[in-house]
């Protein structure tokens, strides 16, 4: 529309927006009292207006672990950044749900960690970076090739005036300066609006995000604008009035400021509980982008979750597009285990009772159909099957299916909860509450009464034992026949690798090779404390009727005994044998190991310790 301008004397052909929305270069900062009095709760104001939503075409979703999520925690390792930023990668799919994860850059180990990153060669999550609005950190950028950064732009009176000690003229055109060198340089820009629930959303915010536009315009490079929801102030309730109004905040940006949605990203915190409603609240008006990080680690109460964002998204959508929901179990047990985080037992969704239940009626029904209380498949979505927590209200249904859950029985084999055994661990746990206990039953508590009343449900230690020995024999064995010092079956150089391997694997009482004959053609290759036992065996003894030269010379497979006591040591011993061929597949010779049990229990007991 025409409008006079006086000071030009002239029509003045703009639009009316740009007149509505000019910057308010206010002398005092507006603090808004009436809103955040500090000395008391802050207050949700209402203006009564009420928003159509218009949810984001993409709904994607930003990560920002290494970033805000590393501000809560001891930072992280490079070897860490990288598992979980595979892990990052597995969750958002192929189709780059989590569009983008960003990094500092400012020590070497940030730097090593973004080239570790980079030459994985994913598309998705894009790597980006973050800085302060100084245009010396955009060298920074540069250098090591990212395409795109954010960029600290502070919006509140807050930051502006009490932090930056500026004015909102100063501080725009300081932002402006920094984002005018970034698309000098190439570099997509990122302002993150911090703090903007407590903002001037007209006074400053709007004019702020419109020159953000125009230089878009100009330079052709998207721009994008995170809004920052630093104390988590914003609210999602009909009608709320800016500056706390997420669907206001949003809709501002795209109507008024002219902001594309695709270009607008959502970043909230948790102050008062209101993190993920807001960022989800954020997609259903239009914000293309929601930031996040796993587990929702971030400053104070911290930020919203990626694992919660990426299955509230799936359910607004009504598809996966490739998100791998089983990795968020895999993030979790290497948070818990790997970095020694505790994740709560009853955080939503990784936590290790979130699909856990203590009341005997829900377990009973449970038994029955698993639908009537689990909140989905767990087991299918998230690799988690459904279980129970006993308490002296979980009754036996709740113990049969903690017993059937935790050993994985299903079917026919599942134990009901009329099993005596089952009876009898009920009743070990009523008798502690009966004695006032208050707290639940752990698992390894009812773990070792599962073990007492239901031993036939269980490999015992020494079964498990039994298991690793031979599956240690089995691959020694294996990998020994082929080296070509033991086919070549010349004693010469036989013996000397022979030699080594007892070496390097204690628990080898003896070690031989025969030839296809069964004649022993190796030295006796034992321990010295064994020696003068074994002087009996000499060269070309004759082993031709020993099951362990009968069987893989038959069948041309390895062989494994049952345990024996030596008649040499009087060790518990077991024996593995496998067949030698030569470069036409034919059997020359067996070779043969003595294990002492006794030795690689012990061996495996000291790497546990």
């Amino acid at each position: 529309m025409a409008r006079w301008n006086p000071a030009r004397g002239l029509l003045d052909h703009v639009h009316s927006k740009y007149w509505r929305h000019r910057l308010q270069d206010v002398a005092e900062p507006n603090l808004m009292r009436e809103i955040f009095p500090y000395d008391e709760v802050s207050r949700i104001d209402f203006d009564h207006k009420y928003l159509i939503p218009s949810p984001s075409k993409d709904m994607l979703i930003t990560d920002t672990t290494f970033r805000d999520g590393q501000q809560a925690r001891p930072p992280y390792t490079v070897e860490q950044i990288s598992r979980i930023f595979d892990l990052l990668h597995r969750l958002g799919g192929p189709k780059g749900i989590i569009r983008q994860s960003e990094f500092f850059l400012y020590t070497d180990k940030d730097k090593e960690a973004v080239a570790e990153c980079v030459n994985k060669g994913y598309e998705f999550p894009e790597i980006t970076g973050w800085i302060r609005a100084k245009k010396d950190d955009l060298k920074l950028v540069r250098d090591i090739g990212l395409r795109e950064t954010g960029i600290l732009t502070s919006v509140s009176d807050y930051h502006i005036f009490l932090k930056l000690n500026k004015t909102r003229k100063e501080a725009m055109d300081t932002y402006l300066a920094t984002v005018k060198t970034a698309l000098e340089l190439g570099i997509r820009p990122r302002c993150h609006f911090e703090d903007v629930t407590r903002a001037d959303i007209y006074g400053f915010c709007v004019p702020f995000a419109m020159e953000i536009m125009k230089l878009k315009e100009e330079s052709g490079i998207d721009i994008k604008i995170r809004l920052c929801d630093t104390l988590g102030y914003g609210v999602t309730y009909p009608g709320a009035a800016l500056p706390r109004s997420v669907p206001g905040l949003v809709r501002a940006m795209i109507d008024d400021a002219g902001v594309p949605g695709e270009l607008l990203e959502w970043h909230g915190h948790n102050d008062f509980h209101k993190g993920f409603v807001s960022a989800v609240t954020a997609w259903l008006y239009g914000c293309g982008a929601v930031n996040g990080t796993l587990l929702g680690f971030g400053e104070r109460t911290g930020n919203t979750p990626v694992e919660a964002l990426l299955i509230e998204r799936i359910g607004l959508r009504g598809a996966s597009e490739g998100i791998d929901t089983l990795a968020i179990t895999e993030m979790a047990d290497f948070f818990e285990k790997e970095l020694g985080v505790h994740i709560p037992r009853n955080y939503p969704l990784a936590g290790a009772d979130f699909n856990a239940t203590s009341a005997g009626i829900h377990a009973d029904g449970l038994l029955k159909n698993e639908e009537i209380y689990n909140i989905f498949n767990t087991a299918k979505i998230l690799g988690r099957p459904v279980s129970v927590t006993i308490s002296d209200k979980s009754g036996t249904a709740g113990i049969a299916h903690w017993v059937n859950a935790k050993l994985g029985i299903s079917g026919d084999k599942a134990v009901d909860k009329r099993h005596p055994g089952v009876v009898k661990i009920y009743k070990k746990v009523m008798q502690q509450y009966e004695q006032g206990r208050v707290t639940s039953m752990s698992d390894e508590e009812m773990d070792t009464l599962a073990r007492r009343y239901l031993p036939e449900l269980f490999t015992s230690d020494f079964d498990e034992l039994k298991a690793e020995a031979y599956n240690l024999a089995f691959h020694l064995v294996g990998e020994l026949v082929e080296r070509h010092e033991i086919m070549s079956m010349d004693p010469g150089r036989i013996e000397p690798a022979l030699k080594q391997v007892i070496e390097d694997y204690p628990f080898i009482q003896f070690l031989y090779v025969v030839n296809a004959e069964g004649k022993k053609i190796t030295k006796n290759i034992t321990h010295l404390k064994y020696r003068a036992k074994y002087a009996a065996f000499r060269l070309d003894e004759d082993f031709s009727d020993r099951p362990w030269f009968i069987e893989p010379m038959q069948n041309g497979k390895s062989y494994l005994s049952d345990f024996y006591t030596s008649k040499i040591t009087s060790a518990l011993c077991i024996t593995v044998s496998a067949p030698i061929r030569n470069s036409e597949d034919e059997i020359v010779g067996i070779l043969g190991i003595d294990i002492r049990f006794e030795d690689l229990a012990k061996m495996e007991q000291d790497e546990e310790d």
